[in-house]
């Protein structure tokens, strides 16, 4: 799969949004953490369902063209058979390295598992729930899935509701369809931090404990 991070963010983009990183969290003691990946999943059955989807009518138009129709002997039936391999795998090259092509064969409950499990994953990977506060929080953006997750270790879970996100997430996802995701997550850096300075305000002794910008392609 393509990397999509160079179309959605250049290098100036990310120089933006790790600078509204470190504004916002000069005014709280959380650690905010914007991550920007590619995809969550490569989804192998997508490019499977998809080539052969492309593949199966045109081997059906195709083979009388060879000489009959596929099932009226053994021959038209092998003529089907190898122009059916030929077209899945172009069919499947063709799905595989197309994005907007590709999502058509994932269900929206596959996409949310697995950016789900992404985001879980790279929360721990990462280590936001290595804070001294237990106030790390995870921004995860995946671009091909167009699906943003907000996880946020135990000490902000227990101040902050976890409805408020949804407008962060509302915000990015919007501004990923209107091509300004920079824009967008910095607006919601900025949001993020003014809400967690309302219950973690920054303290004297406060150091910036996590990266504040991590992009994965």
């Amino acid at each position: 799969m393509k990397d999509l991070t160079r179309q959605y963010l250049s290098d100036a983009d990310r120089d933006r949004i790790a600078a509204a990183v470190k504004a916002a969290e000069k005014k709280t003691s959380g650690e905010i953490v914007p991550m920007v990946v590619t995809a969550s999943y490569h989804y192998p059955m997508a490019d499977i369902v998809g080539g052969t989807a492309l593949a199966l009518p045109a081997a059906l138009v195709l083979t009388p063209l060879t000489g009959g129709t596929f099932w009226m002997g053994n021959w038209n039936l092998w003529v089907f058979l190898g122009l059916f391999v030929l077209l899945f795998m172009a069919g499947h090259a063709i799905v595989r390295r197309s994005p907007v092509l590709k999502r058509f064969f994932i269900s929206d409950r596959e996409i949310n598992e697995e950016v789900e499990e992404a985001a879980i994953t790279s929360f721990f990977r990462n280590g936001l729930y290595r804070t001294r506060d237990e106030t790390g929080i995870l921004i995860f953006i995946s671009l091909f899935e167009h699906r943003v997750w907000v996880l946020a270790d135990r000490g902000i879970d227990s101040r902050v509701a976890p409805d408020q996100w949804d407008a962060i997430v509302a915000m990015i996802v919007d501004g990923m369809r209107e091509k300004q995701a920079a824009q967008a997550i910095c607006k919601a850096v900025e949001h993020v931090g003014d809400l967690l300075a309302e219950h973690f305000p920054i303290r004297p002794d406060d150091q910036d404990e996590l990266s504040n910008f991590i992009v994965e392609s």
